[in-house]
């Protein structure tokens, strides 16, 4: 049996998937970049990963030579170009999207629009055609509207599975986890806070009143931290000073979530993760819920549970900004 929000079982301060039967395939597009280098080293060190590809338009050679003097069993095998895009995803069984621009200081999620989006529709439009039975994982920004665009394009191919498509919002509920923790002296992988909503600015609603172990805070204290939560990822962009965004926690958390699937893909029970998939929990056609994965992706959808008041107007101020991103994804996709 499992609890609504069930620790999950994932990577390395929650546990790699070393009890894992499964020799996991996965391939890493965009494997070149900020994000894509040091999720490619976390993935490298999970042992039940042994085939990694590495997929980027350049420098993927030295990225897969460089990884593959690490002393773990997977095999490392760089891409680079489109030419060689198709041949990268074969065999895959998880495919996790870090590819696109980062962004800079003033920039929104949503400035990254346009670049990011060609990206994913054709890295999406790929995975459709050669591995279409794969674990779709997005992480390229507006994750709100790329993960639309990722579905419309497994649509257009005919080979779409709504279980196994997932925007990656786990750096969300990493970050809540990391400030409780640092505000009630708690060691944050003890911590387990769900993240609903998106996954930009105040359609990231994060669900304190049912974090485990449970806490509480005043109103303005719970106000202040639902924000920082909400900006956190503008915190960070501000702090590189234009030399980028959070990459390393990102590639933490991806890192995270791909585990979370592996161990799901082989049986394990109980494995409860966050994400932002296609959903009827609310009137939005996406919305990210605390999600019961299993061997074929979502087994259940565990839905918003019992909202309090500041929760309930958190989720009213975010559904008009995320359905019109969904809605320009799904534009986006239908005219590419």
């Amino acid at each position: 049996m499992f609890s609504r929000f069930q620790q999950p079982a994932t990577t390395l301060a929650r546990g790699l998937a070393t009890s894992s039967p499964n020799n996991v395939a996965v391939a890493v597009m965009g494997a070149s970049g900020g994000i894509g280098q040091p999720l490619s080293m976390l993935l490298k060190l999970n042992p039940a990963v042994t085939k990694l590809n590495l997929y980027d338009i350049v420098h993927t050679l030295g990225v897969a030579s460089d990884l593959s003097h690490c002393e773990t069993k997977a095999t490392v095998t760089g891409f680079v170009g489109e030419d060689q895009l198709e041949a990268s995803l074969v065999g895959a069984e998880i495919v996790v999207i870090p590819a696109g621009v980062p962004r800079k200081p003033g920039m929104t999620r949503d400035d990254l629009f346009n670049t990011n989006a060609s990206i994913v529709a054709k890295l999406s439009a790929a995975a459709a055609k050669v591995c279409p039975d794969a674990m779709i994982a997005i992480i390229s920004n507006p994750v709100n509207s790329t993960v639309p665009i990722a579905s419309e394009m497994f649509k257009k191919a005919g080979t779409y599975n709504p279980n196994k498509v997932f925007g990656v919002s786990t750096l969300d509920v990493v970050r809540a986890n990391t400030f409780i923790g640092e505000k009630k002296g708690l060691d944050p992988a003890s911590v387990n806070c769900p993240v609903v909503g998106g996954h930009a600015g105040i359609t990231i609603m994060p669900l304190i009143s049912q974090c485990t172990p449970a806490v509480q805070f005043p109103a303005d204290e719970l106000k202040a931290l639902t924000e920082r939560i909400q900006d956190a990822g503008t915190e960070v962009v501000k702090a590189k000073a234009g030399a980028g965004s959070a990459t390393l926690s990102m590639a933490y958390a991806a890192a995270r979530f791909t585990d979370s699937l592996i161990k799901a893909m082989s049986g394990q029970e109980g494995v409860v993760e966050c994400a932002y998939v296609a959903s009827n929990v609310t009137e939005a056609k996406y919305f990210s819920t605390p999600l019961l994965l299993g061997p074929n992706g979502i087994e259940k959808n565990l839905g918003l549970g019992n909202l309090t008041p500041f929760e309930q107007d958190l989720l009213k101020a975010s559904l008009p900004e995320l359905n019109g991103s969904i809605k320009k994804g799904e534009e986006f996709a239908k005219n590419y």
